[in-house]
């Protein structure tokens, strides 16, 4: 399994500054750990089967002792076994047998960005991320501060309390409204908190990420899959994964709820078939067109929206 391809669920849009991957398949991640900030760089080596992986920064050795479960050591397909009537399932099962869900450990980091992608489209999440940490992001130890590298200028995200220091203005202008700019600073003041859900099973884990005031089931799920490596944590209250996935497998359109009686069998798993099947490029047809509402921000204009999550 590529490690791009692997860890393609944590870069935020193309212009991420804190993944880039190389046409030669290198990954290079800048990130935060317990112990401070790091970049890591990851090359795999297929005719031996292995990932070299280098880091730079305080974080080194934290970052280092991660990688196999970054890569999804820590995963446990077991038990999950694509029923033969689920046919694109199947296919995408077959074409992607040693993908693994990854488990980054870094629990903050996964709901700032998570938070951001709340109720707007993926390319307006994608835009103000990047914005929010190119201007208050650090740039990341090692090669990234030395320019003609080929991590020359990526940045680390924001501390905790770097997130919260933004002043209101700047997150306006970067396109976030007051609503998505609150979840990410009420969780910053309990961000160690948070951290400490890293072991927790799926439910607790839950419960714990939603008592941050506008943390939904969406937006825990959304960190439980990259932070925690959950192999269940559904995109539930998205408006488009459980049509999608509904369509993949049965050809027809339903929601939430047909989705969850549809995919129980996989009980464990649920994320699992949503990430193949989104892997495999699993689609619904689009007919209506975009919906539009007015944006929240002073003096904006109407855009398109993804229906609320939250």
């Amino acid at each position: 399994m590529p490690v791009g391809l692997l860890l393609a669920g944590f870069r935020r849009g193309a212009g991420d500054p804190c993944h880039r991957r190389q046409a030669d398949g290198v990954v290079w991640r800048a990130t935060r750990t317990p112990d401070g900030p790091v970049l890591l760089r990851l090359a795999a080596l297929p005719s031996d089967g292995e990932v070299v992986a280098h880091a730079w920064g305080a974080g080194a050795a934290w970052a280092l002792d991660g990688v196999p479960e970054l890569l999804g050591d820590a995963d446990d397909p077991s038990g999950f076994v694509p029923a033969s009537e689920h046919v694109a399932l199947v296919d995408a099962h077959r074409a992607r047998p040693a993908w693994r869900v990854p488990r980054s450990r870094a629990v903050f980091e996964a709901l700032a960005g998570a938070a951001l992608e709340q109720r707007v489209t993926g390319l307006e999440a994608h835009a103000s991320w990047r914005q929010l940490v190119l201007r208050f992001g650090a740039v990341a130890p090692g090669p990234a501060g030395v320019a003609g590298t080929a991590a020359a200028g990526m940045r680390v995200p924001p501390s905790a309390a770097e997130w919260a220091a933004i002043p209101s203005w700047e997150w306006l202008r970067a396109g976030v409204e007051e609503a998505r700019r609150r979840v990410v600073v009420q969780a910053a003041a309990v961000a160690g908190r948070l951290e400490a859900t890293v072991d927790l099973p799926g439910e607790a884990a839950a419960q714990a990420l939603r008592t941050v005031p506008g943390v939904g089931v969406w937006t825990a799920a959304e960190v439980r899959q990259r932070a925690h490596g959950d192999a269940d944590a559904f995109s539930w209250a998205d408006y488009h994964v459980s049509r999608n996935v509904t369509w993949a497998l049965t050809g027809r359109v339903q929601d939430d709820a047909a989705c969850a009686a549809l995919i129980e069998r996989y009980r464990g798993h649920r994320f699992r078939v949503q990430r193949l099947l989104e892997l495999a490029g699993a689609s619904r047809p689009r007919r209506a067109p975009r919906m539009t509402l007015p944006t929240h921000l002073p003096g904006g204009t109407p855009k398109a929206w993804s229906r609320g999550r939250l």
